[in-house]
């Protein structure tokens, strides 16, 4: 898993560093986000989470957010630099991430076991940060819309992040009841109101149609169900 965090790191690395100024500065696929705000989140996601492995390797609790707030004064911050500063920001705090995920890996079983309280109320196993972080680098680097779709995701990872997406709807109540069927095999159900609907499909269009970077019509049983914003 983190052999492939990092692969996909330097994945986008290589596409973003084509990038001009301008292109930077132009609209990505998130709505109201340029692509400047897309790489600012990515990198403060990977100092966030630093935060957190280092706290919780120490022994101490740190979430990855002093604040929303200050969450959302960095990102506007952040997305007025420059393709060089923005470029060297998501290359030097990935590879500080990199570091103390190296550390964590070192940890026990009974270790990588215990919870990490990344925000409040959102508590998830060591072990899974490693593909918290894989999501938010495939995800984002989708959102840039600098060639990269949801149709290229690797299939071993499209299956990882669907179990995370997964763990993270679980029993989510704005969230309809769903059984996923995936072709490789994933079973779940997730969401907590109102009749189960069967949707099935590949995962990597079940998990762009979860989190909004496709639409239903690669996957069968999913055009009359309502989704809302999930990440």
């Amino acid at each position: 898993m983190r052999k492939r965090k990092m692969e996909e790191t330097q994945h986008l690395l290589g596409d973003t560093i084509r990038l001009s100024d301008n292109e930077w500065q132009s609209p990505s696929l998130l709505p109201g986000w340029t692509r400047a705000h897309v790489a600012t989140h990515l990198a403060r996601n990977a100092d966030g989470l630093r935060r957190s492995v280092d706290a919780f390797l120490s022994g101490r609790s740190a979430r990855m957010y002093a604040s929303e707030m200050e969450r959302q004064d960095e990102m506007e911050r952040g997305s007025q630099r420059t393709g060089l500063d923005l470029q060297i920001d998501l290359d030097t705090s990935a590879s500080q991430l990199n570091a103390v995920m190296n550390r964590l890996a070192a940890s026990s079983e009974d270790d990588l076991a215990r919870e990490v309280e990344l925000r409040a109320g959102f508590h998830v196993p060591a072990w899974l940060i490693a593909t918290a972080r894989l999501n938010e680098v495939v995800l984002h680097h989708v959102d840039l819309g600098i060639g990269y779709s949801i149709d290229q995701v690797d299939d071993d990872i499209a299956r990882w992040l669907l179990e995370w997406m997964v763990f993270r709807l679980d029993d989510r109540m704005d969230v309809p009841r769903l059984e996923l069927q995936s072709t490789s095999g994933v079973r779940a159900r997730i969401g907590g109101f109102g009749e189960p609907t069967v949707v099935s499909g590949a995962d990597r269009f079940l998990l762009g149609w979860l989190t909004g970077r496709c639409d239903s019509s690669k996957l069968e049983g999913a055009d009359q169900v309502v989704l809302p914003l999930v990440g």
